[in-house]
């Protein structure tokens, strides 16, 4: 159900708005965009027009992105059985190049194309571009499943100068031409953390980290690295929560400013996030005093 607002409590929106925009504009916002978030097609188009608006409002934003569930949907239709190790897809020859092809092509192009629509200037790449990502046999079992050996963010700083909004597919590569299917979680935490980004936002479909998996109100609004810790060995972090938190860490120890864990099934969630005090998700930051900085 949609709120009517009256001109006066749309300026009022606009004016609260204005310190956020202030804070980041001109800086980099990295937002990591996959899996099951990216199926309900009204909730891409919102993320897609959040995008546009951050970036409208001078925020350099980079779209990182995966797509796990329609390169699944893709092997499925060639007869190809999906197989997972310890969350991670399995992948041989032929499952690379469905990656690259589903990735680097679909999926990586309709969201330019969906951006454009909404008045975005996006322009999308691959780690393969440049070799931007390189990467190695993460483990035998996984066939070509990166492990990422290093960053080259300057094709991104590159756009971002020109106000292109980058748009990243995450395969790598390695120096002999092998192609790797990289999780995007990592990529994206590494992405940020090499261009020291002011915010790595994650979007997902869960809340955040919860206290008590069983109850959905007990979010953890906001956690730093020692929390973090206390969570992993509490058991609060656990199960497929554990990666996501721990790209979080990588991406902070890397340089990120602030990482959210963002419930990418509110519609607007990214707006919430960055231009309202309410926030959405869970913040993860060095220490308790980087969340209060504005």
């Amino acid at each position: 159900m949609s709120v009517q607002l009256t001109n006066a409590g749309r300026a009022e929106v606009l004016t609260q708005a204005l310190p956020y925009i202030q804070k980041y504009y001109g800086k980099i916002v990295v937002v990591k965009y996959g899996g099951n978030a990216m199926i309900n097609e009204s909730l891409k188009e919102q993320v897609m027009e959040d995008i546009v608006l951050l970036s409208l409002i001078g925020i350099k934003v980079v779209l990182v992105h995966g797509g796990g569930p329609e390169i699944t949907e893709m092997l499925k239709k060639i007869g190809k059985q999906s197989e997972f190790v310890d969350g991670l897809r399995v992948t041989d020859k032929e499952t690379a190049e469905v990656v690259q092809m589903v990735l680097a092509g679909k999926i990586n192009k309709s969201l330019v194309n969906l951006l454009g629509n909404f008045g975005g200037r996006a322009i999308g790449i691959s780690g393969l571009d440049s070799h931007m990502i390189e990467a190695t046999v993460k483990d035998e079992r996984l066939g070509f499943v990166g492990k990422i050996t290093g960053v080259d963010v300057s094709p991104i700083l590159d756009l971002l100068e020109k106000n292109y909004i980058p748009v990243v597919s995450t395969v790598g590569c390695d120096r002999a031409g092998n192609v790797y299917n990289i999780n995007a979680d990592t990529a994206a935490a590494v992405i940020a953390g090499k261009l020291k980004a002011e915010r790595l936002i994650t979007m997902t479909d869960i809340e955040g980290i919860l206290r008590d998996k069983n109850d959905h109100t007990s979010l953890i609004r906001c956690i730093d690295l020692q929390e973090a810790a206390e969570l992993f060995q509490s058991g609060v972090i656990s199960g497929g929560m554990i990666p996501k938190v721990e790209c979080c860490i990588d991406a902070i120890k890397m340089g990120a400013k602030k990482v959210t864990i963002l419930d990418g099934r509110v519609p607007h969630a990214l707006l919430i996030e960055t231009m309202t005090d309410e926030g959405a998700g869970t913040m993860v930051v060095r220490e308790k005093k980087d969340a209060k900085e504005f």
